[in-house]
């Protein structure tokens, strides 16, 4: 089994340690096919990329794209998911520059409304959970994919409890890949035991923020294996 591609990896443009350039060629290091750089969006408070930043990424990204013709290097964006209408951070300015979006709830992001939406922060953070948080945080996640063209949805449940059944089914509507993260714990082996007998689409990610780790999937595969998934339904995965 060849895992070609890594879709979901940080640089300084956001959190993480290095270059676009360094996560490239640790990728053609590591004989990856192809590498996405996948900053955060910019509503994430922390660390999100700057707004005008994104035309100078795309920028790089071309002009690497040709001293590096041995690898496919694509711009992608992990938005955030800012309520539960499945609001994200992307807009028509920005959205030219994008080859793909991905989008995931964390907690860094600044909500559409603001008393609401701290205090589902809050209660995710803390880890209070009960079903009035359940459920909201499972609609932020089904109406995100409903009402955006998402690639990928990055690490489900990680940072607040979801319904895992209704994100699958939503993800099979949709077309919408759900993420086995390297980084966090999401996709669990629990949540792949439940969704393993729908037609659901996964995809591997290293989630790097240092380029030793852009390609190292090993933790989610570790996950994956355990729980007996195929990995013929793994995008970019190949026998």
């Amino acid at each position: 089994m060849k895992i070609f591609a890594d879709y979901h990896t940080h640089t300084i443009y956001s959190d993480g340690k290095g270059t676009i350039e360094e996560n490239v060629k640790a990728a053609i290091a590591k004989n990856l096919e192809i590498i996405g750089i996948s900053d955060h969006g910019y509503k994430h408070m922390g660390f999100g990329v700057k707004h005008h930043l994104f035309e100078k990424m795309r920028y790089e990204v071309d002009l690497l794209s040709e001293k590096y013709p041995q690898i496919k290097i694509m711009l992608g964006v992990e938005c955030n998911i800012l309520d539960d209408r499945g609001n994200i951070d992307i807009d028509d300015k920005i959205l030219k520059y994008f080859d793909y979006l991905m989008a995931g709830y964390h907690f860094g992001s600044a909500p559409t409304k603001w008393v609401r939406g701290i205090r589902n922060h809050f209660n995710n953070y803390v880890r209070t959970f009960n079903k009035f948080e359940k459920d909201y945080n499972t609609r932020a996640l089904v109406n995100a994919m409903k009402n955006n063209d998402i690639f990928i949805l990055t690490h489900p449940g990680d940072k607040g409890e979801v319904d895992i059944m209704e994100v699958a089914e939503a993800s099979i509507e949709t077309n919408t890949l759900l993420e086995i993260n390297a980084h966090h714990k999401n996709l669990t082996i629990d949540q792949l035991l439940k969704i393993k007998t729908l037609d659901v689409k996964y995809v591997l990610g290293s989630d790097s923020h240092t380029p030793e780790n852009v390609g190292n999937f090993d933790l989610a595969i570790q996950r994956a294996l355990e729980a007996e998934i195929d990995f013929s339904r793994i995008y970019n995965a190949r026998r």
